[in-house]
């Protein structure tokens, strides 16, 4: 950890840049266009007395949480730590399927987006986005490819049921590019890793009920689309 006041005034910032992981549980994120792996950097800056330590903790050990451009990982651990003689308070998240851990402020996690896992409700609405046709503009691809990306990394469950959607191929439809597939992968994971949380099963079994409601969505519009050219 590092931690680099500014010079003297009447409101100090501080900014605290975290590097997780040490060895061979280094901290991994998937990043970058297409998934491409790079080490966690968190970068968080405050204003000294911004009320880091009075905000009520909103999370729990042992709970799952969504981080956006990480997805679902656990609170394992609660830290205080004080800083110029502020105190502040860190969630410590594990992301196990990336071998990451990651430090977040307290007083930060509204503003990055970290959430609960979502409600049955919302998880229904974007199993049902799943089962509708899929949409595909006909723009560049590297402009599509940023919008998809922009989705999934939103954290908001029926953008990434969207992706999911727009860019799962049935076995009878042409192959996908190895940069759709990479696309595809990222936002069906996300998908599934909280399907899995809130049904308390593995990623495995939330992906395949995932491809189960694809397949058969694109039968019935399959159908619907030859009975159209008939």
């Amino acid at each position: 950890m590092v931690i680099r006041p500014s010079p003297p005034a009447a409101v100090v910032p501080y900014r605290i840049k975290i590097h997780e992981g040490h060895g061979r549980d280094r901290g991994v994120a998937i990043g970058g266009r297409y998934g491409a792996q790079t080490a966690v950097t968190a970068m968080w800056t405050f204003e000294k007395g911004d009320g880091m330590a009075a905000k009520a903790l909103s999370f729990d050990v042992g709970d799952y949480v969504v981080y956006p451009k990480h997805g679902v990982g656990r609170v394992v651990e609660l830290q205080s730590t004080e800083i110029a003689g502020t105190s502040l308070d860190l969630y410590v998240l594990r992301f196990e399927k990336e071998k990451m851990t990651l430090r977040v402020p307290v007083a930060k996690a509204d503003s990055v987006g970290m959430r609960k896992l979502s409600s049955d409700k919302t998880m229904k609405d974007a199993l049902e986005t799943l089962t509708g046709k899929p949409k595909v503009k006909r723009t560049m691809w590297s402009r599509r490819a940023q919008e998809y990306e922009a989705k999934i990394n939103s954290g908001d469950l029926t953008s990434i049921a969207e992706v999911t959607r727009d860019l799962f191929r049935a076995d009878d439809q042409p192959e996908q590019s190895y940069s759709e597939r990479q696309i595809f992968e990222a936002a069906s994971s996300r998908l599934a890793r909280e399907l899995g949380a809130m049904e308390q099963t593995d990623e495995k079994a939330a992906l395949a009920k995932i491809l189960e409601i694809l397949n058969k969505a694109a039968a019935i519009h399959n159908k619907a689309k030859e009975a159209a050219n008939a």
